[in-house]
């Protein structure tokens, strides 16, 4: 066999190592991978001059560790570490060994050069092996010409027992489920996602194409972004495949509950989750979520679903300036479920009404178009900068006006309120105007793009078109 045709494709200890040209390594690797909004950014830290060792994170399963194989791909050697499956890695980072020292035994371990700028050597579920955590910033110091990448489910658990671990010497970057965007490139809709991402208030879509969108909207709302449910949708249509499928994550996020601390039970942590999920839309209120667990024991549960990536918060801001978060009172905050086909698939909702848009708005009282809409604003902020979300609600007795999101846009603060149906009034938006003095406010419904005075109409659909920043 000549060497232009020889190909390894091996495991070795936990570790996973390829020696391709790079022609045949790009057949041969990540044949079905689904192209990622991520993938651009990681090609960009590929090329940097300036490189740090890299950091992804996220919630497990929504696709760290493919996207990093498919950033194999662009190089001459890939090795895969995994520090959860092996003990015998981790022991490499137990001694007081230097970076190149580290490189060399794994390059033993797994049979394959790492060559600074011809290797990407890859520590998956790096949350295993804290030592190996706190070894990055060396990596940077001592061998920043070497493309590392590191992630792992649970990782914030062991970031919060390292606040120091590498400040200024590594890069985070931030992966969440599949986007609406992600989603409808990823059905073949790529036409449908170049004209969505060129329209706008101003520019309003044929009721034809509008009407194709909702189509596509209440569909993923269904499936979620889940990218091992969109890929099993992508292949065969199967709304029963994507129900088993979400059963089974729903499996593994109770079975994770064990991992989070060992004072914390796993049937505390299920009641406090179904908890945020019955209160989506609304202010979390603690005596809600148990019957027999204290404030201080609802709150630490909280935090571990936060830390983990299942929920994210939604905080009170006065909203008379910036930066939202200087006015914000964390005492009041909404949370968000993850991922709309894992909220629906929990609370077993009716899929035909999901599938009616007559009745969407009926569904936990629009839960479903608030928790899809500040997801969206999460999904397509900067992956190295994760959004955080706020609203407003007037601090009057009495008073129950409240606008679900505020984004920054340049220098103003921008309302968005969200409307599950194709109206409704504006009240609290047009109160919000008036009192901060907003030049002009959004509302998300299932109406198509337009104007109205002050007000720019956005499909809910195309909520994380909505301009931030």
């Amino acid at each position: 066999m000549s060497a232009s045709t020889f190909c390894k494709n091996d495991t070795f200890f936990g570790a996973t190592f390829f020696i391709l040209p790079v022609r045949q390594k790009n057949n041969i690797m990540q044949q079905n991978y689904i192209k990622r909004r991520i993938d651009s950014e990681l090609l960009s830290w590929k090329l940097a001059p300036n490189r740090k060792p890299l950091l992804l994170r996220g919630a497990r399963q929504v696709g760290k560790s493919s996207s990093v194989r498919q950033l194999g791909r662009h190089f001459e050697f890939f090795a895969e570490v995994n520090l959860d499956e092996k003990r015998s890695f981790r022991e490499v980072f137990a001694r007081d060994m230097t970076p190149r020292q580290i490189c060399d035994e794994l390059s033993v371990l797994c049979n394959i050069p790492i060559v600074p700028g011809r290797t990407l050597l890859f520590f998956d579920e790096i949350q295993s092996c804290p030592a190996a955590i706190s070894a990055l910033r060396y990596f940077y110091e001592q061998m920043p010409e070497l493309h590392l990448v590191a992630a792992g489910s649970l990782l914030e658990f062991a970031l919060r027992e390292l606040p120091s671990f590498g400040v200024g010497r590594v890069r985070s970057l931030f992966m969440f489920p599949f986007s609406f965007d992600e989603y409808l490139r990823a059905t073949g809709e790529n036409l449908l996602a170049d004209a969505l991402k060129n329209a706008s208030p101003e520019h309003p879509f044929s009721d034809a194409v509008h009407q194709k969108c909702i189509r596509q909207f209440v569909r993923f709302i269904f499936i979620g972004g889940m990218p091992e449910v969109v890929a099993a949708y992508a292949q065969n249509n199967s709304l029963t495949d994507c129900r088993r499928i979400l059963d089974d994550l729903l499996i593994s996020i109770f079975d994770d509950f064990a991992k989070y601390k060992a004072r914390v039970p796993a049937p505390r942590l299920r009641e406090v989750l179904a908890s945020v999920m019955r209160q989506i839309g609304n202010k979390f209120v603690y005596n809600r979520a148990s019957e027999t667990s204290n404030h201080t024991q609802i709150k630490e549960c909280v935090d571990l679903l936060e830390m983990a990536g299942l929920i994210h918060p939604v905080t009170h801001t006065s909203g008379n300036g910036l930066p939202l978060a200087a006015e914000q009172n964390t005492k009041f905050r909404k949370y968000l479920i993850f991922d709309t086909g894992v909220f629906q698939r929990f609370l077993n909702l009716d899929a035909s009404e999901i599938f009616d848009e007559d009745t969407l708005g009926q569904i936990n009282k629009g839960a479903l178009a608030d928790l899809f809409a500040g997801l969206e604003l999460l999904k397509t902020a900067a992956a190295g900068n994760p959004a955080q979300l706020f609203y407003w609600q007037r601090e009057e007795r009495g008073s129950n006006a409240e606008v679900d999101y505020l984004v920054q846009r340049g220098a103003d603060v921008v309302p968005v309120e969200i409307k599950s149906g194709r109206r409704g009034a504006m009240q609290s938006l047009h109160l919000f105007l008036s009192e901060k003095k907003s030049p002009y406010g959004v509302r998300c419904s299932l109406e198509n793009f337009g104007l109205l005075p002050n007000v720019l109409i956005y499909p809910l659909y195309a909520a994380g078109h909505i301009p931030q920043f």
